[in-house]
Parts: C-alpha cells; sequence; structure tokens
C-alpha cells in the first residue's frame, strides 16, 4: 500500500507540475492575463524551505510527546475527528481530480460558485463532498469493526497523497536535510527514549498507549495474516509522506528535465524505498514483532539512490 501510495502521489504530482508549467509558458508567450491567474495556482503549492526541515525535530518531537502525555479515549476522540477532517478534504480532492478526467465530468469540474469564506467551488467538489462526509463519518462510527481498516486506508491514503500533492521539496539539498533529520527523529523516539520515559514513546503512541483504542487513525494496517502475533502490519504517515517527497520530486525533475524511466531517478526511488521498506518488515519479524523505526532502513536507501 505505502509504495502504491507514492507511486499514484508522484506521478500525479509530476503531470500536474508539468502541465502547469506548460501552461505557463504558454500563457506567458501570448501575453495573457490568465498568467496572473497562473500564479494564483502555484502559490497553492507549499514548499519546504531548509529552516522548515531542520524545524521538522523540534515540531514533530513536542507534537510526539505531547501525544504520548495527553493520551487518553477523550485525546484519542479529537485525533478522530481530526483524521476525519483531513481524510474528507483528501477523499474529496483525489476523487475531483480522477473523475475531472472524464469528459462526462469535465464541466461540472470546471465551473465554479462562490461562497463566503470558501471562495470558488467546483460543482463536481460540492456533489461530491456529501459521500466524502457519510464515508468518513461511517469509519468514525464502526472504526473498532473487523473491517474498518478497509476505511481508514482509503481515507488515510487519499490524504497521503493529497499532502504530496500540494508539499513539495524543491532541490535535493532541502530532501536530503529533512530525511536526515527523520532519520535521527524515528531513531531516538524509537530506541533513544526508553532511556529517559522507560518504554518507547513512539510504539505507546502508536499503539495508544492507555486510551483503551487500538492505536491512533494516523496509520496504514493490514490483518496480519497466517502470523502467529496476530494483529496488524501497520506503517505510519510519516514512514510515507517523508520519504514520498523526495520520491515525489525525483518524478518531477525527471519529467520536466525530459528523462525516460530507465535514465531518470524515479524508477531507482521507488526501488530504493520498497527495498528499505522489506528490510523493515524482515527486522520487525527478526525482532519478534517489536516494533522498528522504518526510517532506520528507508532513508539510507532512498539518499544513497542519489549518490
Amino acid at each position: 500500500m505505502a509504495v502504491g501510495t507514492i507511486l499514484c502521489a508522484s506521478y500525479w504530482s509530476a503531470w500536474s507540475a508539468r502541465e502547469a508549467s506548460i501552461e505557463q509558458d504558454r500563457l506567458f508567450k501570448d501575453g495573457s492575463d490568465d498568467y496572473v491567474n497562473m500564479e494564483e495556482m502555484r502559490s497553492s503549492i507549499v514548499n519546504i524551505n531548509m529552516l522548515s526541515a531542520f524545524m521538522f525535530v523540534v515540531v514533530a518531537s513536542g507534537f510526539l510527546v505531547m501525544l504520548y502525555k495527553l493520551m487518553s479515549y477523550w485525546f484519542i476522540e479529537v485525533l478522530v475527528v481530526l483524521f476525519c477532517i483531513g481524510g474528507i478534504e483528501g477523499l474529496q480532492t483525489c476523487l475531483v481530480a480522477f473523475l475531472s478526467c472524464f469528459r462526462w465530468f469535465q464541466h461540472a469540474g470546471e465551473s465554479y460558485v462562490k461562497f463566503p469564506f470558501f471562495g470558488a467551488v467546483s460543482y463536481l467538489t460540492l456533489a461530491l463532498s456529501p459521500f466524502c462526509m457519510a464515508f468518513a463519518v461511517f469509519w468514525a462510527v464502526h472504526r473498532r469493526m473487523s473491517y474498518a481498516w478497509i476505511g481508514q486506508n482509503i481515507l488515510g491514503i487519499a490524504l497521503i497523497t493529497t499532502v504530496l500533492q500540494i508539499v513539495h521539496v524543491p532541490n535535493l539539498k532541502v530532501g536530503t536535510v529533512l530525511l536526515s533529520c527523520a532519520f535521527l527523529y524515528d531513531i531516538f523516539w524509537v530506541f533513544v527514549s526508553k532511556k529517559w520515559f522507560n518504554e518507547s514513546v513512539m510504539i505507546v503512541v502508536a499503539r495508544g498507549g492507555k486510551s483503551g483504542e487500538d492505536g491512533i487513525p494516523m496509520l496504514l494496517k493490514i490483518p496480519r495474516m497466517f502470523d502467529p502475533w496476530g494483529g496488524y502490519s501497520v506503517i505510519g504517515f510519516g514512514d510515507i509522506i517523508l520519504p514520498g517527497l523526495l520520491v515525489a520530486f525525483s518524478k518531477r525533475y525527471d519529467w520536466l528535465a525530459k528523462k525516460n524511466l530507465q535514465t531518470g531517478y524515479f524508477l531507482w526511488a521507488m526501488s530504493a524505498y520498497g527495498l528499505g521498506l522489506l528490510i523493515t518488515y524482515v527486522a520487525l519479524n527478526m525482532m519478534d514483532g517489536h516494533g522498528q523505526p522504518a526510517l532506520l532502513y528507508i532513508v539510507p536507501f532512498i539518499l544513497g539512490n542519489w549518490l
């Protein structure tokens, strides 16, 4: 699931970047007034700068400790609400983008109505919003059922894909710093934090602590088949989004530089991520199911791909 999510998000990000570049060049050559609108569209993309990459460790660590200290039934409920809001937005964005590719929905996707505070909203978005909200509410109400992992994964994948579409790494230098910081962050909070907290903070938070819930919702999960430990195999959003930012960058670079799949970086980046993830699960089984920091294995492969 993680590999497929990054694969789809990378192609979507690269396609959007290439289409925006082509349209911008056309409008600039034509001297069209719509060039200003293109600049506004580009402003919706969030580029991570060097300071943000360094600050990731501080902000993420603070948020993780807050989760650890405040973990309770009611706090999990708050996280579920936040997850549903993000999932609704992500699912809506993905469905609108997908359906807009079909001519039957193009007119609805290109026709807008203005609302106070929300601005211009397409008719297609308005039509899909009730379905997305109903889907998220249904999952939230039935999230303790055995089949709830399916809905959680759908909302999670849609959210991750949307994040990778909106948030970009502008260059390799920033991507390297970001992943290096994430590498140290993951190792510290899985292994080193035991010395100060007498338990792994990352693992406790992922499992939901003493909240009585089956972990936080910001995970992709799938039931373990033929596994003596039972339960679920899980991967956190950060283990997908952070490496995915650099993988998506490699695809955008390849397309804009007109490199094919064999000569570009994307195929190697995807292979590196898949191999790192595979080794993570091998290590997980060798350690009798004890949690492992996925970025410990993924980041060296991803960054080594660019050397």
